[in-house]
């Protein structure tokens, strides 16, 4: 079984063993049976709802019903002014109802088989929520193989944007449920290459799409990135070949993945800068220059295109720049060390973990620079060094340690410091989100939880540790 046949499996057994709790449950509107539609109404407009529970106390007993916008279609139809009429009148209360620990499956069932569109959510005596069709398509809708199968279907710009917001959705649901960062930074990027290559067959025709390959790099290229950041592609096109309206169609890709929610990328690596987009000659010149040149931005354009990852059209062309690279890359140690150098750069402020204020003043970290990049861009160095190829970080630390470049123990540390940062990241971000913020790297420390700063620290220990082990093995010291 490959590993995307297991994150398939993992995913859909997660779907399978889903309960009602698990979907978006919100704590029901109730309104008593007594009060009039126009009042009901407005309640239901000021909390955003659709329908609501009535509680109704005239009857002998207690009874609970439903009352909802088709109810009130209904009302209408009474030839009453709508605040002449009870909300009792017009309420459905012969209510399906569902235990909250009850497998999605089941509510599944109970809908189509009893042709109701919302089950009341009940944990004994306690109406918990409301449970709608709409609800529980949504939660369905939001699993990576739904959306695999909306991105490809996809037929205009409009259609990927419902697929990309799916993946938020998906992101967001897979955090919740505590699947593993690795699996989820997998499935997204899965995902985010199969948007890609649809968008680009979008707006490019087919004789280019043949004539040239689409590449994505940095962590979209590594499959490590989660959450969008920013747009970092190249197109390579095949010797000899030419086609005159090559800036309009690039352009509306780049245009299409601002829209699909990728901010343009600040260093304006994209198909859009004739830099990044060339014959494959061209390109084997430009990773000459960075290697031999004193462009200072040289090494971490390498390091960008590193990554790099075939996301549509011909791959061999990819790999014939690789191949190039390969031969520059032989025997250079002192590019090498040059080139690693960018992974010492960042420190962690001295005992920072001891002067916690929470003040306006307070320095926030950022999770790439002090975190991620160091391991990342070592990792990398050191892979350049040894012909190492694999595609994510994690599996270049297996890599290195299966060749001896790393002893166990580092690599294990490694791999379990990257994936907690990855993860305190992605908290973090969503956490953003949710508050109507834009993503950033940057995090207060007083906002981290005790573990969390205990952990973080045992991460920039490892850090330091690593960066120590990269200036003995490339001779940084010397530069």
């Amino acid at each position: 079984m490959t590993d995307a046949d297991a994150d398939s499996q993992r995913e859909m057994l997660s779907l399978m063993t889903a309960r009602v709790r698990d979907t978006a449950l919100r704590e029901p509107l109730v309104v008593a049976g007594g009060d009039d539609l126009v009042a009901v109404c407005r309640r239901m407009l000021a909390a955003g709802r659709t329908g609501a529970l009535v509680r109704d106390t005239a009857a002998a007993g207690e009874r609970l019903g439903i009352f909802t916008t088709t109810d009130l279609r209904d009302a209408l139809l009474l030839g009453r002014p709508p605040q002449s009429v009870a909300v009792r009148e017009v309420a459905h209360f012969e209510l399906f109802e569902i235990d909250p620990d009850a497998n999605l499956f089941e509510a599944i069932w109970m809908m189509v088989h009893h042709r109701v569109h919302r089950l009341l959510v009940r944990l004994g005596d306690e109406a918990v929520g409301v449970l709608s069709q709409a609800e529980l398509v949504g939660f369905v809708a939001n699993h990576s193989h739904v959306v695999a199968l909306q991105i490809d279907d996809a037929r205009s710009l409009d259609d990927l944007t419902a697929a990309a917001r799916r993946i938020d959705a998906m992101v967001t649901l897979l955090h919740d449920g505590g699947l593993r960062i690795e699996r989820v930074a997998h499935l997204v990027g899965d995902l985010d290459r199969r948007l890609f290559a649809r968008l680009w067959a979008l707006v490019a025709p087919p004789e280019l799409v043949a004539n040239s390959c689409l590449i994505v790099m940095g962590s979209e290229g590594r499959g490590e990135q989660i959450q969008k950041t920013d747009q970092d592609n190249a197109l390579l096109l095949r010797d000899g070949f030419e086609w005159a309206t090559l800036a309009e169609v690039t352009k509306r890709f780049n245009q299409g993945l601002a829209a699909l929610g990728w901010p343009p990328c600040p260093g304006d690596i994209m198909l859009t800068n004739p830099r990044w987009c060339a014959p494959v000659a061209t390109f084997r010149a430009t990773v000459r220059e960075w290697f031999y040149g004193n462009d200072p931005d040289g090494p971490m354009h390498l390091a960008i295109f590193f990554d790099a990852a075939a996301v549509a059209g011909d791959a061999s062309l990819l790999a014939d720049v690789r191949r190039h690279l390969d031969r520059l890359i032989a025997d250079s140690d002192a590019y090498i060390a040059r080139f690693a150098a960018a992974a010492d750069q960042f420190h962690a402020p001295t005992r920072w973990w001891s002067h916690l204020t929470g003040s306006a003043d307070e320095q926030p970290l950022d999770l790439k620079k002090l975190g991620t990049f160091p391991i990342v861009h070592g990792i990398r160095a050191l892979c350049l060094k040894h012909g190492v190829r694999e595609p994510g970080t994690a599996a270049r630390i297996e890599r290195l340690r299966q060749i001896g470049v790393l002893d166990v123990q580092t690599a294990v540390d490694l791999v379990e410091a990257l994936h907690f940062l990855m993860s305190l990241k992605l908290r973090h971000q969503l956490q953003q989100r949710a508050h109507g913020e834009a993503a950033s790297n940057l995090v207060r420390p007083s906002d981290l939880s005790t573990m969390e700063r205990g952990q973080f620290k045992n991460a920039l220990a490892i850090n330091r540790g690593f960066r120590a082990l990269l200036r003995q093995r490339l001779h940084l010291e010397t530069l």
